[in-house]
């Protein structure tokens, strides 16, 4: 599958369960459109390609409230999380994240809105092509949390009843940047 099947593909199931899925060229498009989107305070956990983008930065400079650190204070009442994403599975449509940094959890399942970062090179076209990639994850950290995120939390434990957000957030924004990062092992 070429590189644009696996990004169309990736785009379409993503969409299906429930995630926006935009498009940017610049880093500084992508902190606007957060910025717009965000509704006030901001968790930006470490990441190496959002730290070498400087995202937190350009946020800032568009007069945004970011959180860096004391996240189990401010994680609860946050409406929105940002990350980066080690890969993405494109006949899901699901953002794979290493997640054993504590900061990155809260910013990726307290905040009602949750915006990834992925370069588009790091879409694999199944289950079985993410394995080799799981597998150097697992090696490089052991006792790693690995996070397979697709589309917005739901659940329909109660009343069979779909309820969207109540175990995680609400939104998911998954913001495609070409250059980001090529490493599959860099979220």
């Amino acid at each position: 599958m070429s590189s644009a099947d696996l990004l169309q593909a990736f785009r379409e199931a993503a969409i299906r369960v429930g995630a926006q899925v935009k498009f940017f060229s610049q880093a500084q498009e992508a902190a606007a459109y957060i910025s717009d989107q965000a509704g006030g305070l901001i968790l930006v956990p470490p990441s190496p390609a959002l730290e070498r983008l400087d995202l937190a930065g350009a946020l800032r400079k568009r007069g945004c409230d970011l959180a860096s650190r004391d996240f189990r204070v401010v994680a609860p009442q946050a409406p929105a999380g940002v990350s980066g994403a080690n890969f993405a599975i494109a006949d899901t449509g699901t953002i794979v994240l290493e997640s054993t940094d504590e900061a990155t959890r809260l910013a990726t399942t307290l905040p009602e809105r949750h915006f990834v970062l992925l370069d588009p090179r790091k879409i694999v076209a199944d289950g079985l092509a993410a394995i080799p990639w799981v597998r150097r994850l697992q090696q490089r950290r052991p006792r790693s949390f690995l996070a397979y995120i697709s589309g917005p939390s739901r659940t329909a434990d109660i009343e069979r009843v779909l309820t969207i957000g109540v175990h995680g957030p609400c939104e998911l924004h998954i913001l495609l940047l070409d250059g980001l990062s090529d490493d599959f092992l860099e979220n």
